[in-house]
């Protein structure tokens, strides 16, 4: 979300931010939240991210500043969306506005990360994640699993309840079929309060049937494949063909910007992790490495990235990387 504060002589008289889609803009529910509306033209309007100058979902809030007068406007960043690109800037200077462009510019590239990439990249923002056991493993030997589908636990319940809580922060979540055959798992944020994100998962064959979790239909899911043949689909899963015979995560990543989806976790399995990694297409890494050792089975992906943070969350070790 966009953050907005407007000041006179040295004190915040009114802040704001984004409120959910569809709703007012930061500067919008910033100038509303001024109770004196008489110190707007002599005050300075601080936002992260150039105020729109057309009309979407609300009116522009460059207009909604020159209507009242408000003298300067400083600008974290450009907006990049083409519908924007500076014309707001212009819009306000044409009224005779101060407009300074450029103040902690990075800082506030770090907080819009995912609508930036999406709309310079036409890509969702990508972050991997898994666990893996002390000697390297990111699933166990199939001889150490029952014969019900379930997941396998590598980390403790506070590592799983981490990954539900950045579950309800990211747009969408997406797995690889064989994850679905071998966890069934849900993909949802039941261990913390939020909302689920949209489910993409990867079936070549269509290999998951309606028994599965993520074909119960409580959340938006999406599948992709290579059958183009509707008469196997679901009843209420959205489905996408893509060709598995080429590089996939591109066709995935022009799928989801088709779906207008900015940000994803990539939760597994292996293969679909290292697919994303060796083509070059992820943001942000976050490994766990739990005190679980298998012994044998599917070896953890391969990842070079820059280590951003690392932390204990009481036996697991969790490790952020950056693809700088």
């Amino acid at each position: 979300m966009v953050g907005c504060v407007i000041v006179h002589n040295g004190k915040i008289i009114g802040e704001g931010y984004t409120s959910p889609y569809g709703g007012p803009h930061a500067e919008v529910n910033a100038i509303n939240s001024v109770k004196d509306k008489n110190l707007l033209p002599k005050a300075i309007l601080y936002v992260l991210l150039e105020p729109c100058s057309h009309y979407g979902k609300t009116p522009p809030c460059a207009d909604l500043i020159v209507e009242h007068k408000i003298p300067e406007v400083v600008i974290g960043i450009k907006d990049p969306h083409d519908k924007v690109a500076g014309k707001g800037i212009q819009k306000l200077e044409a009224a005779g506005c101060k407009v300074t462009v450029g103040v902690l510019e990075k800082e506030c590239r770090e907080h819009l990360k995912r609508f930036l990439t999406f709309q310079e990249k036409k890509r969702p923002y990508i972050i991997l994640k898994w666990a893996e056991t002390q000697d390297g493993f990111i699933a166990p030997d199939p001889k150490l699993r029952k014969s019900t589908p379930e997941p396998f636990w590598i980390t403790n319940p506070y590592s799983k309840q981490q990954v539900h809580q950045w579950r309800s922060q990211e747009q969408a979540i997406l797995v690889g079929n064989q994850t679905v055959l071998e966890d069934n798992p849900k993909l949802t944020t039941r261990d913390w309060s939020g909302k689920n994100p949209v489910r993409v998962v990867l079936d070549r064959d269509l290999r998951i049937d309606s028994t599965f979790h993520v074909m119960d239909q409580t959340v938006k899911t999406l599948i992709l494949t290579q059958v183009d043949d509707a008469t196997r689909y679901c009843e209420g899963i959205v489905y996408e063909i893509i060709d598995f015979s080429k590089a996939i995560a591109s066709q995935i990543c022009h799928v989801l910007y088709q779906h207008s989806i900015t940000s994803i976790i990539i939760e597994g399995g292996s293969r679909t992790l290292q697919t994303f990694i060796n083509e070059n297409l992820w943001d942000e890494a976050r490994i766990f490495k739990g005190e679980t050792f298998f012994g044998s089975g599917l070896p953890a992906p391969k990842l070079y990235g820059r280590l951003v943070g690392e932390q204990s969350i009481l036996t697991d070790t969790l490790s952020v990387f950056t693809n700088d």
